[in-house]
């Protein structure tokens, strides 16, 4: 049914390109990682638009799973909710555009203070290096959006919630808010690690969040950095798996499952009574058109 699969992130138009090594190195990036746009990252954007040929992808974690959930839902069309913020702006209107050739139900908070977040995603053979500026994305207000009946109603309407742990750094009382409504409603919210530093400098909402997550994705490198701040004193990617799932839990009716991605690597899965792991299906390394948004396009399947 239409707005059955809710979403909310950092809407991000991606500025793609291959780069080599030496760009990497002069601004201190590391081949498979996601940060934050610093001063020092400033003339990157500018750099990559300049000396490499770049595509445009209307991007954001959260945003892409929503969108390969609706392309592999197909109909309805609408099927899938998205909030975020845009600035009002040309990268803004591709984004509203590129949302709706998706079929995706986007109600973007629209402000003029900041402009449409973007990313460069800077990669290098089966690797990509994220540098995200989330300018207008980094200003939603709950307030402002999620709160206001119309837009509360999708999100009542909705039976799957998911949204990237990116989120936790622009409005964790939005995220909390939508997770505890899922959790009351016994309904399935998801979350994602999403990168290395959301576990690290925002544990604290991370972990308020946590018991009311019943599905919850990471790669292999989110994975050991989260078992780190968590002390759970194992580098085992099953044993992290399954001290992820015996965390703490608001809803005892619904068990919480862990997935966790290793590349091409096997994917390894918790649930109450098991670790399985998958194997990941050999494919031809010509054949890779680039890895980003993977592990998004991953969680769109789930």
């Amino acid at each position: 049914s239409e707005n059955v699969l809710f979403g909310m992130g950092n809407p991000l138009l991606d500025i793609c390109a291959v780069v080599d090594k030496d760009f990497l190195d002069k601004y201190g990036l590391k081949p498979n990682d996601q940060i934050l746009a610093e001063e020092k990252h400033k003339e990157l954007f500018e750099e990559l638009v300049k000396k490499f040929k770049v595509e445009y992808h209307a991007g954001g974690s959260t945003q892409n799973s929503v969108k390969v959930a609706q392309w592999m839902i197909q109909s309805p069309y609408k099927a899938a909710t998205f909030f975020g913020c845009i600035g009002k702006d040309k990268f803004g209107e591709i984004l509203k555009k590129k949302a709706e050739e998706a079929h995706v139900d986007a109600h973007y908070y629209e402000q003029s203070e900041e402009p449409t977040g973007t990313c460069a995603a800077c990669i290098t053979s089966d690797n990509r290096s994220l540098v995200a500026n989330l300018a207008a994305a980094n200003c939603y207000k709950k307030e402002k959006h999620l709160d206001l009946e119309k837009n509360w109603k999708l999100v009542e309407k909705a039976k799957v919630y998911y949204i990237a742990g990116f989120f936790l750094t622009v409005s964790p009382e939005a995220v909390l808010k939508v997770a505890t409504q899922a959790s009351a409603n016994n309904k399935i919210f998801s979350l994602n690690l999403s990168a290395p530093f959301i576990s690290q400098f925002y544990k604290e909402p991370m972990m308020k969040v946590m018991p009311y997550v019943d599905v919850l994705f990471g790669n292999e490198t989110e994975a050991a950095t989260f078992a780190r701040e968590q002390g759970f004193e194992t580098e085992d990617i099953k044993e992290i798996a399954r001290k992820t799932q015996a965390l703490p839990k608001v809803n005892t009716k619904r068990q919480r499952i862990v997935v966790f991605t290793q590349g091409k690597d096997d994917t390894v899965m918790a649930t109450e009574n098991e670790v399985t792991t998958f194997p990941v299906l050999v494919s031809d390394q010509s054949e890779i058109v680039d890895t980003n948004g993977a592990g998004d396009a991953f969680v769109g399947g789930i």
